[in-house]
């Protein structure tokens, strides 16, 4: 599979594609662990990221809606990490997956729960916000839409904000699985998806 866009690196960048680069590659994402790599040896950017250069404007509010999501939302970092997976894993997006996989064992994912995930199959053990929204987004995802008793179970444990923070981080995340696929971005290892007759 060969990425439909070309790559930029630095040297090729307009201004404008100069500031999204440095909001990705010199923002909050480039500050602390580095889970996986942003960007390839010659400069150019990994992931979405690459196609959000090639459209500046939308690039660099795409970026700040991821930064808004990650960073400065009432969700925990296991309630992120557990709802972006479960977006990789319903659109079967291999460089989404291969990203937060990471970052979801760095805040406390176990191999087991990450694996359910994969399967989008019920999962023991989690905490009950945890639950809920991992319910809530299994069900958005497949059926664009949350059943009452679902939804009045979500803003009665994790509030108003956070729950309009979760439908939002499903639809931004399913841009990125949407770029990714249709771009033909690859993942630096192949994600081995199971049948689908097998999801739960």
């Amino acid at each position: 599979m060969s990425p439909r866009l070309p790559l930029l690196t630095p040297a090729d960048l307009t201004p404008a594609q100069t500031d999204v680069y440095e909001q990705v590659a010199g923002g909050r994402r480039a500050s602390g662990p580095q889970l996986f790599a942003l960007t390839h040896d010659d400069g150019s950017l990994t992931g979405p990221f690459n196609a959000m250069l090639h459209a500046p404007d939308v690039g660099a509010a795409l970026g700040r809606l991821g930064e808004a999501i990650r960073y400065h939302s009432s969700l925990s970092d296991r309630v992120r990490e557990v709802a972006i997976l479960t977006v990789a894993a319903h659109h079967r997006s291999d460089f989404e997956w291969y990203a937060h996989e990471r970052v979801g064992r760095n805040v406390g994912l176990t191999e087991s729960e990450i694996q359910r995930i994969r399967v989008l199959a019920p999962i023991d053990g989690l905490a009950a916000e945890e639950q809920l929204a991992y319910t809530l987004c299994v069900q958005a995802l497949r059926h664009r839409d949350v059943d009452d008793a679902t939804y009045h179970d979500a803003v009665t444990s994790l509030g108003h904000t956070a729950v309009v923070e979760l439908v939002a981080l499903v639809g931004h995340y399913q841009t990125l699985a949407l770029l990714l696929t249709v771009f033909r971005v690859p993942a630096p290892v192949a994600v081995a998806w199971p049948d689908p007759a097998t999801n739960g």
